[in-house]
């Protein structure tokens, strides 16, 4: 059976201000019809004639083209460009996706769950009591207004789940309150980076150059290391292994990911060129030999300092990377030597739950040591995070490190948090521009039926 032809011509592209966003451009007199069609698989309107495709998973190509092949179905011609073309063939996963053992049809169905709670938050289908901290990961406890059903919400962006199910919005506070009321905060919690650029993708398709205003003049200052600007961290990478003969690199066939290895085969980086800044831009993990399980794990966000990525690839390079006792319990004295430069330099120390924390006088950087999690190594919890911004929980970089990673490399970073210096470009003082903040990547997330059941039991 023949599809008689509609008078509407869709022309798809990707986002001329935004990564993985889709716009789609409609003409003809039926142009309403496929206005429609795509405002049912997730475009959303900026005018009459444009639609935008953004999604916190980054998925649009993908979803996109799925709008493409129903467009068609209808009799609408359909134009896909070549740029948008490019980005549906590409292959790509998530770097330290907390499911590796999901395909990546079962990644999206996954992240396809996430977007609809998202939608249904934004459009208030799903109204959220309240939100909490859960060591590290964001916790939130609705109810739909249709059924009146209330959730348990566990994670962010992509990986954000409905962890459990209660018949009544007073059942449902009361758990959340029980498993959180140290850090319940009414609400919603604040936008993540992901969820604001998105809903900037669906408003604006970028401001003319002609219309742009005039940038100020930028101008570079000296701050301590933990302030300074990221800088190229792929320059940083490429001197190290310049002035590292025994170490070999080579990079993945889509060209994003650069792997480096040391000539034991017992110390790897993997460096993500372009990852999200929640997401991990860095992985270093340390062997014990070059079959055996790995020892320790350090995980950075493409927001760290350049003074602190040179000081960590510097103490690579040096050998204190397999200085560890895999398998012994930290100890005190290693605490210690970890912290040193911290104390010496004045920072405090306190003890919160089972955490030991120091920070500097004003609060804006910090280390923080998770006893739990340094003695029970399988626990999706980081043993140690350094970070620096507004508070832990929604810092500007961070640095999560695995149990047993060795003293001495810690001390270093330590050291360079402590006194290191490095540079910042800033707009000059009453400049109207204004910079956003940038948040690092969230710990991996556990699965949330597992994180329920184990704290009922």
């Amino acid at each position: 059976m023949t599809i008689p032809a509609i008078d509407a011509h869709v022309r798809l592209d990707t986002h001329p201000a935004h990564s993985s966003a889709v716009t789609a451009t409609l003409t003809g007199t039926r142009h309403r019809t496929a206005h429609a069609l795509l405002a049912a698989r997730g475009f959303e309107a900026v005018d009459e004639h444009t639609l935008v495709l953004a999604r916190i998973d980054h998925e649009e190509p993908y979803w996109a083209k799925k709008a493409a092949q129903a467009l068609t179905g209808e009799g609408i011609t359909t134009e896909i460009t070549p740029r948008l073309r490019e980005a549906i063939d590409e292959e790509w996963t998530w770097a330290n996706y907390p499911m590796p053992w999901c395909t990546r049809a079962e990644i999206r169905e996954v992240s396809n769950a996430a977007q609809q709670i998202h939608d249904d938050i934004r459009h208030g289908r799903l109204v959220i009591h309240a939100h909490a901290d859960d060591s590290g990961t964001t916790v939130a406890v609705g109810t739909y207004r249709d059924s009146a059903r209330s959730v348990y919400l566990h994670g962010e962006n992509h990986l954000r789940q409905i962890a459990d199910t209660f018949d009544s919005p007073a059942r449902a506070l009361t758990a959340f309150e029980r498993l959180h009321g140290d850090t319940m905060r009414p609400g919603p919690a604040p936008l993540t980076d992901t969820e604001r650029q998105t809903a900037e993708a669906r408003t604006t398709l970028g401001v003319p150059a002609a219309a742009r205003p005039e940038q100020p003049v930028q101008r570079t200052e000296t701050v301590p290391a933990y302030a300074a600007d990221p800088g190229d961290h792929d320059a940083l990478l490429d001197h190290f292994l310049g002035a590292h003969g025994d170490w070999e690199k080579w990079r993945t066939w889509s060209d994003n990911t650069t792997h480096a290895v040391h000539e034991s085969q017992t110390l790897r980086v993997e460096r993500v060129h372009e990852a999200h800044p929640r997401e991990t831009a860095w992985t270093i993990a340390a062997y014990e030999s070059p079959v055996s399980e790995r020892m320790w794990h350090m995980t950075l966000t493409p927001t760290v300092p350049a003074p602190v990525v040179k000081s960590l690839l510097d103490a690579l390079g040096t050998g204190d990377a397999w200085e560890t006792a895999l398998g012994s319990p930290i100890t005190d004295k290693q605490i210690t030597e970890a912290t040193q430069p911290l104390t010496a330099a004045g920072w405090r120390s306190a003890v919160d739950g089972h955490s030991l924390r120091w920070n500097t006088q004003q609060g804006d950087v910090g280390v923080q040591f998770d006893t739990f999690a340094a003695h029970n190594p399988h626990s999706p919890l980081h043993t140690w995070t350094l970070w620096a911004g507004p508070d832990i929980n929604s810092p500007t970089w961070a640095i999560h490190a695995s149990a047993y990673t060795p003293a001495g490399l810690l001390a270093d970073l330590a050291e360079e948090l402590a006194h290191g210096t490095g540079t910042r470009r800033s707009s000059p003082p009453h400049s109207a521009q204004r910079t956003s903040r940038v948040t690092a990547t969230p710990p991996p997330a556990v699965p949330p039926s597992a994180l329920i059941a184990g704290r009922r039991r």
